[in-house]
């Protein structure tokens, strides 16, 4: 082949993996969830909550830039699984205006409960423009309790024998982590809920060990093959997604993210995380 001709054929091949490239950036991988199946070991499980399953949901981001019927279809192929308990954490809209409610009802209807109990926190997107609008969360916060979600601002409760300790957001006015951690029981089986990661650097725990789920990052949405993602919302860039031992008795989760600030994602699936309780050896 002539140098012309190689260099032609060279260009019209690399532009044609380009756009194959975007197209699936764009058009596929976004919408092509993932379950992702893990143990959970807990302490003091209670026996009969072995072998049931904790199903999290993280940052459906209902809104105005992708096509929600998504999610709608996302949670219908996770009611199948018939989850003992849900925990969602947090990021349920991209607030630009009082619409995102209409449509977040829309999406609700068809919200996956756990059989034993259902809960939830809040994220910084849940607390409208600039994370500051309060009147905002309160709605959403209403919204998912008409949905049969548990919402915990700063709280914990206790539903089918396992204890769930909610943190609201870390840029919220209403973040007060104290208020969930203080006074814990350390014999009774909890899991943590936590929308930022970042939170698990600070000193607000309280002695408390175990699980922490969290979301927040989408795993950067982005990532180039066998290298970090470039860009992450968190200050800790080793929280990119999955599990983390955080080396003093808790463990740190992070989902990917059901939905997304735009549809666009590469070697990132979206994905629903379904976790097998395990009694802690």
């Amino acid at each position: 082949m002539k140098r012309r001709s190689f260099l032609k054929t060279a260009a019209l091949t690399t532009a044609g993996v380009g756009v194959a490239g975007g197209l699936y950036a764009w058009r596929i991988e976004p919408f092509w969830l993932e379950f992702v199946h893990r143990d959970m070991p807990v302490r003091n499980l209670p026996p009969a909550l072995e072998g049931k399953t904790l199903m999290q949901i993280s940052d459906i981001h209902v809104g105005n830039r992708f096509d929600y019927g998504y999610l709608i279809e996302s949670f219908r192929k996770a009611k199948a699984l018939e989850p003992d308990f849900v925990a969602y954490t947090g990021d349920y809209v991209s607030y630009e205006s009082p619409e995102q409610h209409r449509q977040l009802d829309e999406v609700l209807a068809h919200t996956v409960t756990g059989k034993l109990g259902t809960v939830g926190i809040l994220g910084n997107h849940d607390y409208g423009k600039n994370w500051s609008e309060l009147d905002v969360a309160t709605r959403i916060t209403d919204q998912l309790h008409k949905a049969g979600i548990t919402v915990l601002r700063n709280e914990r409760t206790t539903v089918g024998g396992l204890t769930f300790l909610g943190i609201d957001d870390y840029y919220s006015p209403n973040f007060a982590p104290r208020l969930a951690t203080n006074d814990l029981d350390s014999d009774a089986p909890t899991v943590a809920l936590c929308h930022n990661p970042d939170v698990c650097d600070l000193d607000v725990w309280n002695g408390y060990r175990g699980w922490i789920l969290s979301g927040h990052t989408h795993g950067g949405q982005c990532k180039p093959p066998f290298l970090p993602p470039p860009l992450l919302p968190v200050k800790n860039e080793r929280y990119t997604a999955g599990a983390f031992d955080l080396y003093d008795g808790r463990s740190l989760y992070i989902n990917r993210a059901l939905g997304h600030l735009w549809p666009l994602r590469f070697n990132v699936r979206p994905e629903i995380t379904v976790f097998r309780l395990r009694r802690e050896a």
